[in-house]
């Protein structure tokens, strides 16, 4: 008797096994929830990628707009033959324009970080309009950056660096060039026009 007993205590224990198996596959409770862990990762990973993109372009635009503003002060002579600020004299030195662009600018940047090059040329050909970076390195030093306005008539490149940092790591290899950040270059070439 004992035996039959036992016999059916584990056929019973079988079949409720059996039993909350099958049950535990077909509830579809959680199947929602599970989904959405498997698509959220890399759904989120692709919005921030976006978004981090969108602000590299918008980045890269606004130092293109300011340059291009900023750049009219030499062209025009204002920065050769007046001060920047009251205190200031002409002509503007590096920081003098630095601080004109950084008045330019949004928030989103950081002016410790925004360097400006002036170098006048012969004529337009031979003006060097190259980006300063080689298998990830930055080939000029920020902190020896010519700046000449030259006089009426000169041919001037101005540019602005700015290294904006890549938070995205998915995005590290594609759209930072030094290191973990993207250097933005912004340049304008023109000829200063003859102002007295």
């Amino acid at each position: 008797m004992r035996k039959s007993l036992h016999n059916s205590v584990a056929k019973a224990l079988r079949r409720l096994r059996l039993k909350l198996a099958h049950g535990f596959w077909r509830r579809q409770d959680g199947a929602a929830a599970v989904e959405f862990a498997l698509i959220a990762t890399p759904f989120l990973a692709l919005i921030f990628a976006i978004i981090e993109s969108a602000l590299v372009f918008f980045a890269g635009q606004s130092l293109e707009t300011t340059v291009a503003a900023a750049s009219r002060q030499i062209m025009t002579g204002q920065a050769m033959t007046t001060a920047y600020s009251s205190g200031g004299s002409a002509p503007w030195s590096a920081a003098d324009f630095k601080n004109a662009v950084c008045a330019q600018l949004s928030t989103m940047f950081d002016c410790s970080h925004l360097y400006v090059s002036a170098q006048t040329y012969t004529d337009f050909s031979s003006a060097n309009t190259s980006t300063p970076v080689q298998n990830g390195t930055v080939t000029v030093d920020y902190n020896n950056l010519p700046f000449n306005t030259g006089g009426p008539g000169s041919i001037v490149v101005v540019q602005l660096y700015y290294e904006w940092p890549i938070y995205v790591s998915l995005l590290s290899d594609n759209l930072a060039n030094v290191g973990s950040n993207r250097l933005l270059v912004a340049t304008s070439v023109f000829m200063n026009e003859p102002y007295q």
